[in-house]
């Protein structure tokens, strides 16, 4: 490992000096916050190349987090599904059940290097929340976790969870009361309280230098399972995939094949379909704007302003999208695929049933993908991130799906949604 700023060849190059992946990214800020930001950006360029920072995020992924994380085929489902062969990146593995503790325990690195007492940050599905508060008690630093009420009710388990690594839950109760309007939130309180805290982003998005720094702590998703499947197979996978709605776990898991002559595919959630308020798909149905302090593509209106958005997965309910995401699908090297609720929710009993893993219902939104894939008859290896454990969704997948009789028969449907 030569450290986590991976400037590799071509693409991944960016950002610029001034946080630009092409035309999206960049630092759309209050004056006020100019001097915080730039803080960040000066002891992350300072600290990322460090010897002795690099050697201590390797021993806590180790000895912590319980990296590496391995990779799994699926056997039964694969033979379920059709002619291909649907391999996993058990992210779920990770302390804490999510991917979201690799940028989270090297945030919470940085926050001790620059002196800070506190963490804020926001959450969806409470897994960006949990590892957060997970490195604040590491770290012994305060933590805020703002959440908006329709997710704090939807992802109760990790809400409790939070509270008992010590964090503070602010319940938001603006707007439509999820993702955006957390992020707006912990946004105006770094406003207030920068000069001893640091805001610490849950996903590959916001101002310079956050979309670089999340995607550098996640980068060791593709790196490690480049090799772990190349190791197994002697091959590189034909496809791999990863839902997006922020995009941290798809750009970790895409960095390391970027290079290679392999298909990548970031899924999005269609949800109920695609009328305004029925999904949260950005690249398949938004424009290019601002939002959250940087641009990106937007589900928006005509006057700029963010859209109301939905997904079944809290973590995936997002108007907007890392900006290098929109610079990759722009340059043709990532493709961007919808899946709605009723496909994530077979694929997530299916793998539950099948292979005995219940995956969180964003990571089930990748899955679906790969399974459609395969019943659409191609023959290839299909990489999944397998992004996080369903442990935070159970209560509400009961609630509103029972068992999941429906969906388990042995036939795959995954109705296309083209």
């Amino acid at each position: 490992m030569k450290g986590y700023r991976r400037f590799q060849q071509g693409l991944t190059t960016l950002p610029d000096k001034e946080g630009y992946f092409g035309e999206y990214g960049g630092a759309f800020l209050p004056k006020e916050l100019e001097p915080a930001f730039h803080e960040i950006t000066k002891a992350y360029g300072e600290i990322c190349s460090k010897e002795e920072f690099i050697e201590e995020l390797k021993r806590i992924r180790k000895e912590f987090q319980g990296r590496p994380t391995p990779i799994y085929f699926c056997e039964r489902l694969s033979k379920l599904a059709g002619r291909s062969r649907i391999y996993l990146k058990r992210e779920d593995l990770n302390h804490t059940g999510a991917h979201k503790i690799n940028h989270c325990m090297g945030e919470g690195l940085l926050a001790k290097y620059m002196g800070k007492k506190k963490m804020i940050a926001e959450t969806g599905a409470g897994q960006h929340g949990v590892a957060l508060a997970t490195a604040a008690a590491y770290f012994g630093l305060e933590c805020d976790i703002y959440m908006g009420e329709v997710d704090i009710q939807k992802q109760h388990p990790n809400v409790i969870r939070m509270k008992m690594l010590g964090a503070n839950v602010i319940a938001v109760s603006e707007g439509l009361k999820t993702l955006k309007e957390a992020i707006d939130a912990a946004f105006e309180a770094y406003t207030r309280e920068y000069e001893d805290a640091i805001y610490c982003i849950g996903s590959a998005v916001g101002p310079h230098p956050f979309p670089m720094m999340v995607r550098d702590f996640q980068s060791v998703i593709g790196f490690e399972a480049k090799d772990q499947f190349k190791e197994r197979t002697g091959r590189l996978p034909d496809t791999v995939c990863a839902c997006v709605g922020g995009g941290s776990n798809a750009i970790g898991m895409f960095e390391a094949f970027l290079p290679e002559e392999v298909e990548l595919v970031g899924v999005e959630p269609l949800g109920r379909g695609e009328a305004v308020g029925d999904h949260a798909a950005s690249m398949t149905f938004g424009t290019k704007g601002i939002l959250h302090g940087f641009r990106s593509i937007v589900l928006q209106d005509e006057e700029g302003e963010a859209l109301p958005v939905y997904s079944i997965a809290s973590g995936l309910d997002y108007p907007s999208v890392g900006p290098e995401h929109a610079y990759l699908r722009d340059s043709k090297r990532v493709s961007y695929r919808t899946i709605s609720d009723e496909q994530a929710m077979e694929a997530f009993f299916l793998l539950s049933r099948h292979e005995g893993i219940i995956p969180a219902i964003e990571s089930a939104h990748a899955l679906a993908y790969a399974l459609k894939c395969s019943r659409d008859g191609e023959e290839k290896d299909i990489l999944v991130n397998l992004s996080g454990r369903g442990d935070k969704d159970i209560d509400f997948v009961y609630r509103n799906y029972g068992t999941g009789e429906t969906f388990t028969d042995k036939r795959i449907s995954l109705k296309t949604n083209e």
